[in-house]
């Protein structure tokens, strides 16, 4: 996996695409990003267009730095972004990365959004860039998260104690989950199937 091929590139679905995260998709974030459901178990508060500015410029921040890769998630059927989610954690010489930092508005949550979402990036992540392994985590306390995970197909691996600390000092146990390109026929039927019963 070289850089070149690291670059932002569209992805295009039926329900969503993704656009490579610019500073100026800052205040359309702000429009739908605000609810505090979204936030309330991350890291980080979100809770005004000056709080997404700075999301956004550490997100790009990294992307600089080459450890992610970043998107808005934008719906097909309004033009509108609807959330973000990013490649993180990019390991080139050991052909894993992670897909994370992804929040959909509660609008388009449970709408096949999400699913296209993340089959769209593992595709990209699996026939394009050729990695073995693809990570997801997410707090053990984020119920619907660890669900919409294992429905994609991931396997759990297991639980990371005090892996984090919230900007308030909270302490968040972290569990993780994972597929390899050895599963990924299986799991891109799986979700192909998702979407196809949705439409």
């Amino acid at each position: 996996m070289d850089h070149p091929r690291l670059s932002p590139i569209p992805l295009s679905g039926s329900i969503v695409r993704l656009e490579p995260l610019l500073a100026t998709h800052a205040p359309q974030l702000a429009a739908v990003g605000l609810d505090p459901e979204l936030w309330r178990l991350q890291p980080k508060v979100i809770a005004s267009l000056a709080d997404m500015e700075a999301y956004v410029a550490s997100a790009l921040e990294d992307q600089r730095r080459g450890e992610s890769l970043c998107f808005v998630v934008v719906s097909q059927h309004t033009g509108g972004v609807i959330g973000t989610t990013r490649f993180m954690d990019i390991a080139p010489a050991h052909k894993r990365v992670e897909i994370g930092w992804t929040w959909i508005t509660s609008a388009h949550q449970r709408t096949g959004a999400n699913v296209e979402a993340k089959l769209l990036l593992l595709t990209h992540a699996f026939d394009v860039l050729g990695i073995q392994k693809v990570v997801l985590k997410t707090e053990t306390l984020n119920e619907q998260s660890r669900r919409a995970i294992l429905a994609l197909g991931a396997t759990q691996e297991g639980t990371l104690r005090r892996q984090f600390l919230a900007d308030n000092g909270r302490a968040r146990d972290m569990v993780y989950f994972s597929i390899l390109d050895s599963e990924w026929p299986a799991v891109r039927d799986r979700l192909a199937t998702r979407l196809a019963r949705s439409a």
